[in-house]
């Protein structure tokens, strides 16, 4: 099986499923998702995001679609560092989208919110400067789907940014980390949102994502250059990263 579609092998739900079954997970958890996040990594989840937002080198009047944009807590970040940048918040889970505009509407100078899917995005070739995406990818159907739309949306020079869970190096914090994710993080889920199912799949699609170097090797593949990865945290995060020329 092609390592880009192996989303809920253990669940034996069949990729045209897929898409269905994530977002009725997403739509269950939406007003606990934030402080799920801050609990289950500790508020390192922050970390990660203020780092990925550092790589980006955003510069004033950039175009930014952010893809699988959740609660918004990304792109308020953004907004606090440099509020002339226009983002276009993109979600296929519209209970998530909604709640993303109402928290940051009145915040956010210079935003677009469209539900939409990362698959089949609603923008002409060309329109955007940066391309980004945090923890969203293996949530995604086809991730090849959506890295050719990713290539098609983005000008000449523009930059592909994608911070997803990953694989650790060491086979010590792969094994405890593995334990957390398997054991605590579905009892946090069933104790604290009501949903142990929620964070059963979030522990099977970190698993079954492709490994950094297959993501790497995929990005080349389907046509951008310069593409290089950073592990956060030994790997349990890493920050991958590709130009369009």
């Amino acid at each position: 099986m092609n390592n880009l579609n192996k989303s809920f092998v253990k669940l034996k739900v069949s990729k045209n499923q897929k898409t269905n079954k994530v977002q009725n997970i997403f739509t269950n958890v939406t007003k606990k998702y934030d402080l799920m996040n801050d609990l289950m990594s500790f508020g390192t989840h922050r970390i990660w995001k203020k780092t990925f937002i550092e790589i980006m080198n955003i510069q004033n009047n950039d175009m930014i679609i952010d893809v699988g944009s959740g609660t918004g807590d990304l792109t308020k970040e953004i907004q606090k560092n440099n509020s002339k940048v226009s983002i276009v918040s993109i979600d296929l889970n519209y209970d998530m989208l909604k709640y993303n505009k109402n928290n940051y509407k009145n915040y956010i100078k210079k935003g677009i919110w469209i539900n939409c899917n990362a698959e089949n995005l609603p923008f002409k070739n060309n329109v955007f400067d940066k391309y980004i995406t945090s923890f969203c990818f293996r949530n995604v159907t086809s991730i090849e789907k959506a890295i050719l739309e990713a290539l098609r949306v983005l000008k000449s020079g523009g930059i592909f940014y994608c911070l997803e869970f990953s694989t650790p190096e060491n086979p010590l914090i792969k094994k405890i980390y593995n334990y957390y994710k398997k054991t605590i993080i579905p009892f946090m889920g069933e104790k604290i949102a009501n949903n142990k199912n929620a964070y059963i799949y979030l522990e099977q699609s970190i698993n079954q994502f492709p490994h950094q170097d297959i993501l790497l090797s995929n990005l080349k593949k389907l046509g951008f250059s310069n593409t290089s990865y950073i592990n956060l945290f030994n790997g349990i995060v890493s920050i991958h990263k590709g130009y369009k020329i």
